[in-house]
């Protein structure tokens, strides 16, 4: 009876061992950890057990017509490819209640988008745009193939003439008014260092009747002033109260246009900020 006994406690114990090494992570912050399956914390995704190694896959963008004017409707259409046979992608993650994330911003940083192209039957996604302008536009697409991990891919679009008066942009940290709240913003460090971990403190005016956009209590596009670096993220800290916490690494010392988005009593608040960022002395 003792042996027994023993025994049970002892396959118990390894079941419990076992269980234990059984880890749970988030596919977009991976630092969110788990024993147990459940959502991310901070994104509100699903736990995955074991994030396979990141690889990038291929989004090639076709946008017809070929020669774009500004003011004129255009197709663009997003088509993702395995890193492997080159095999078209069919089948997608949700990530905040969207399969696709499309970002546009242009060379002057007075352009900015946050929508969804239309999924496709062929895998495709289909986006219908009139660039307000001409020059260069860098398009964001955002997206989790099934089975990878979340894939941030930027390409670029110009539409003909005139080019725009290069962007001179400094620091502005005022008080932004959205449609129906104001938008505040401290930065710990006071002056962000590049590849440092920046601490960028918002808060929102009334500070009643925020919700959640896309799942998440707020999304941010950073881009530097010559469009080469784009970040898109979420809050670290936020529980549905009038501050709300992002933490990010500015990749290089330039001056970065940071876009917020919030939304209140249904209304979505975009707004942006301008964040110099220095170098490490």
């Amino acid at each position: 009876m003792r042996a027994a006994l023993f025994m049970l406690f002892a396959l118990l114990f390894v079941t419990a061992l076992l269980a234990q090494d059984n880890v749970f992570i988030c596919p977009m912050d991976p630092d969110i950890r788990s024993n147990t399956a459940g959502v991310c914390s901070r994104c509100g995704m699903k736990l995955v057990e074991g994030v396979p190694d990141p690889i990038e896959f291929h989004m090639d963008l076709t946008v017809t017509p070929h020669s774009l004017k500004p003011g004129k409707t255009a197709e663009l259409r997003f088509s993702v490819h395995d890193p492997w046979k080159d095999r078209p992608v069919k089948n997608f993650q949700i990530v905040h209640e969207q399969l696709f994330h499309m970002f546009v911003v242009s060379q002057d940083l007075q352009f900015f988008l946050h929508d969804h192209p239309d999924f496709q039957p062929d895998g495709d996604f289909v986006y219908h745009l009139a660039f307000p302008k001409p020059g260069l536009y860098r398009v964001l697409g955002d997206f989790y193939p099934d089975g990878a991990t979340p894939q941030l891919n930027a390409k670029s679009v110009l539409v003909a003439g005139p080019p725009p008066a290069p962007v001179s942009i400094s620091r502005d940290y005022s008080t932004k008014d959205g449609e129906n709240m104001q938008v505040e913003l401290v930065t710990d460090p006071p002056e962000p260092i590049a590849a440092q971990k920046t601490l960028m403190y918002f808060k929102v005016k009334p500070g009643e009747g925020l919700e959640k956009y896309l799942g998440a209590w707020a999304h941010m596009l950073a881009a530097s002033d010559d469009l080469i670096d784009l970040i898109h993220t979420h809050p670290f800290i936020a529980d549905g109260g009038p501050q709300i916490q992002f933490t990010l690494e500015f990749p290089r010392a330039r001056t970065y246009r940071v876009w917020v988005q919030f939304q209140r009593k249904g209304v979505v608040n975009t707004v942006h900020f301008d964040v110099p960022v220095k170098e490490l002395q």
